[in-house]
């Protein structure tokens, strides 16, 4: 929690001293700075007071332009001079809500927080848009620097590739141009990749483009996709519905889980309940399929040979495989007893 030397009550009063009544009302209502901390929209004050919203517009920025030349604006230099030390320390580009909840919890406070960076001229606002969160700036510059490296690190984003925060933080400094040296540290990295929408962490704690399956979890079979993902080799459905309860919280029903895995190209039945992931190398079929793959791509093999090969991509009984494997549909035994698949 960063710590501020100044009490924002006691500056805000002083600052709303040179207004009018009406005006003085509108810019507490619109920031939330009275014991009502909901910021009211133009309309709501507008039917306040019978006035449009364009009205209250008009008001409000002649009330802060007002603030701005008063010589109680010019006193309170140390207080925004103070707050943009803070903004630098944190990297002088600052998600809104992450740079005033590091100031305070309280809401009130963070709204007067806020009033202060909407009337220093030190502060730019950059509004969300469709790859960023509302931020704020001291150096333009810098922050041009930033969006495009956030812009080159999502770009570089498979869709479904994951990464440690460890990893992302790295590949993002590493897209950093001309930054100097202060700015360019694990903490800030973070922050600055906190404004980012198009990059996010998953559950896990593993980052991703936001709006990937890996990511983004919607249901079920994502959440037994990471599962399976952390776990690093086949598991049982039952194991997944566990694993899912006992790491998300999320109660789910074993057959309801099992249904998700069937439905979903990402995973492959590897075994009677057992699932696999098909990035993995597993390929979906019956035991036959599977021998006929292996054939295939290696030529004719013992049986010895064609069991080993098989149970590294199911879970089976050897004598199953030996059975499929036993069909003259299907396989045929050449001469010096290795198999083949039969030719159409």
């Amino acid at each position: 929690m960063a710590v501020i030397s100044f009490k924002p009550k006691q500056v805000t009063k002083k600052l709303l001293g040179t207004l009018q009544d009406r005006a003085h009302d509108i810019i507490v209502n619109r920031y939330g700075l009275g014991d009502d901390t909901e910021a009211k929209t133009l309309e709501a004050i507008g039917k306040k007071y019978g006035i449009t919203r364009e009205r209250v517009r008009q008001i409000e920025n002649s009330a802060l332009s007002a603030i701005r030349k008063s010589d109680t604006f010019k006193s309170e230099h140390k207080t925004f001079s103070e707050l943009k030390d803070l903004i630098d320390s944190m990297g002088s580009l600052v998600h809104e809500d992450d740079f005033l909840s590091a100031v305070s919890k309280d809401q009130n406070t963070k709204n007067h927080i806020h009033f202060y960076l909407v009337l220093g001229d030190e502060f730019k606002k950059m509004k969300e848009d469709e790859h960023f969160k509302s931020r704020w700036s001291i150096d333009e510059k810098l922050s041009e620097v930033v969006h495009n490296a956030l812009h080159s690190v999502y770009k570089n984003l498979d869709d479904k590739e994951l990464l440690s925060e460890n990893d992302l933080v790295t590949r993002f400094i590493g897209e950093l141009k001309d930054v100097s040296a202060q700015y360019k540290n694990e903490e800030i990295a973070k922050r600055w990749l906190s404004i980012s929408k198009k990059i996010a962490k998953n559950p896990l704690g593993e980052w991703g483009p936001s709006d990937s399956q890996n990511v983004k979890t919607r249901g079920i079979k994502d959440f037994a996709y990471l599962m399976m993902k952390k776990h690093g080799s086949p598991m049982h459905f039952r194991e997944v519905a566990k694993a899912i309860m006992d790491t998300f919280g999320r109660k789910t029903h074993v057959a309801t889980t099992h249904n998700e895995l069937i439905k979903d190209p990402r995973f492959v039945l590897v075994g009677r309940g057992y699932y696999a992931l098909e990035e993995w190398g597993y390929k979906p079929g019956v035991v036959r399929d599977v021998i006929a793959e292996i054939l295939k791509k290696e030529g004719p093999l013992a049986k010895e040979e064609v069991v080993d090969r098989v149970l590294k991509e199911r879970f089976l009984k050897k004598n199953t495989i030996l059975v499929n494997l036993q069909n003259p549909k299907y396989f045929t035994k050449l001469s010096d007893g290795r198999y083949t698949v039969v030719k159409k």
